[in-house]
């Protein structure tokens, strides 16, 4: 087993004691964690594995002279399955850090594991705010967006822009829960009300008896409290039943370019949705897209950039450092400021929570658009310490 430390309980959280200043078994080993073949692969996937693949070439592959591997696995959606994967590469393949893991039951199932066993978790598709609330631990980072920022970033706005009437079409697992309990408090503190709720499994091929009750509701606003293949096919099938035409508005409240690109803009056109990222920020942001396009033919998600740069972020802490003991590279990584194709003046803090400006975006109309993958355009930029959940507000322990 890499590090060494005596465990000490200290509530909810084992914490380590020192660090050991060295690259245990002389690698770092990295291994993403998510979805390779369900309804998040397109966001996540491959292209996350890829994008982390471009950090690593970014340093030469190697950091603090020892060698970097990268490995990768599919948890199916399933945090057992999850948690399986993650002790064997902890026990047996000896991993450093896992990155990615969507799915916010399979994200908390293996931040169990990481923070008892000492390893770092960077997580950038999973999005429960519980991560970095009453369940943070020393040895996580939550990168790219929670809960929290998508309804503070929707919101606040979306009274005002969409309508005061709001229903949830919820994906029925914790992500989902979390979500429409964080936007329903936002709206309701806005003026806004909840016209009611209906939730739906992972990975659903037929939303027309959910889509019927959010119609009769006759709600303004008609909220996808979902994300990936369940979002997509949604809103074809909104389209279909004359949700938007009847004057509902369909809102997402987690949408990526490759969501997009297969509904289409005649489709998707006017959608507003949340957005930890895009590409046209700046030149080192139009950069990242262009040499991820060029590897993949695909626009990068958010959460695909935020791996590349968690895992960048991770690499540079620990040539700072010289060590890979978890609770001390997630303390160098508070050190510095994040900035790069993601962020810029980002900041990781003591709960893990790393906190940047988040952006409410709108697709494009085909007038609009530029070229396949000029999909839409900033509508307000969020600061971040308005987008993400103040420190002293989430429980975590280890804020006090």
């Amino acid at each position: 087993m890499k590090g060494f430390g005596a465990i000490v309980l200290c509530g909810s959280l084992l914490l380590p004691a020192m660090a050991q200043a060295e690259i245990s078994d002389g690698k770092v080993r990295i291994g993403v964690l998510n979805d390779m073949s369900g309804p998040y692969a397109e966001s996540t996937g491959k292209g996350s594995v890829e994008a982390v693949r471009i950090a690593i070439d970014e340093v030469g592959g190697r950091v603090a002279g020892k060698p970097i591997e990268l490995i990768s696995a599919d948890h199916q959606n399933k945090p057992d399955i999850a948690a399986s994967i993650a002790n064997k590469w902890i026990d047996v393949e000896q991993v450093d850090v896992i990155v990615d893991v969507p799915n916010s039951a399979a994200a908390l199932a293996v931040q169990d594991i990481t923070r008892r066993k000492n390893r770092v978790l960077l997580v950038s598709g999973g999005g429960t705010a519980q991560l970095t609330g009453t369940a943070c631990s020393p040895t996580t980072a939550q990168w790219t967006y929670d809960t929290y920022a998508l309804s503070q970033v929707m919101g606040v706005s979306g009274v005002k822009r969409l309508g005061a009437s709001w229903y949830f079409l919820t994906v029925d697992y914790a992500f989902g829960h979390a979500l429409e309990a964080d936007l329903s408090a936002v709206l309701k503190a806005n003026g806004g009300k909840v016209a009611g709720a209906v939730r739906h499994p992972l990975n659903t091929p037929d939303f027309s008896s959910y889509l019927l009750q959010a119609q009769s509701s006759r709600a303004n606003v008609v909220a996808l409290a979902n994300a990936g293949a369940d979002t997509a096919t949604a809103i074809k099938q909104a389209q279909e039943f004359g949700l938007p035409q009847s004057g509902q508005t369909m809102a997402s409240l987690l949408m990526f370019p490759t969501d997009i690109q297969a509904l289409g803009l005649n489709a998707a056109q006017g959608l507003v949705y949340p957005d930890g990222w895009f590409a046209d920020r700046d030149a080192e942001s139009q950069a990242f897209a262009k040499a991820y396009l060029a590897r993949t033919g695909k626009m990068p998600s958010m959460i695909q950039v935020g791996a590349y740069s968690a895992v960048r972020h991770y690499l540079r802490a620990i040539e700072t450092t010289g060590s890979d003991e978890a609770i001390g590279a997630i303390a160098a990584m508070r050190k510095e400021p994040v900035n790069d194709a993601f962020a810029k003046g980002g900041q990781l803090r003591v709960d893990g929570r790393m906190v940047h400006d988040m952006y409410l975006m709108q697709v494009k109309s085909q007038a609009e658009s530029k070229g396949p993958w000029d999909q839409s355009k900033v509508l307000a930029t969020i600061p971040a310490e308005q987008a993400f959940r103040p420190l002293d507000a989430g429980g975590c322990p280890l804020a006090k």
